[in-house]
């Protein structure tokens, strides 16, 4: 049995015309109309890019070191 993530959903429900995404929980209007039928690693996926989104700069720093490691 899969856990049960809960949505990101914060009740600020528009969409960035810019960004094309939503200004409260920062998902995709595919990843908030696909969220009811994901599994589990899918939505961690979309957790994971919520935050990377709020804070670019972490994911940068992720990024180098994913790249890092492979290096090694």
């Amino acid at each position: 049995m899969q856990p049960d993530i809960p949505s990101p959903c914060i009740g600020i429900c528009r969409i960035d015309k810019d960004r094309q995404l939503c200004e409260g929980c920062l998902r995709t209007l595919d990843e908030i109309g696909c969220w009811g039928v994901m599994d589990a690693e899918q939505k961690l996926s979309v957790l994971q890019a919520c935050l990377d989104r709020r804070q670019p700069n972490a994911a940068a720093a992720r990024v180098a070191g994913d790249n890092d490691a492979e290096a090694s």
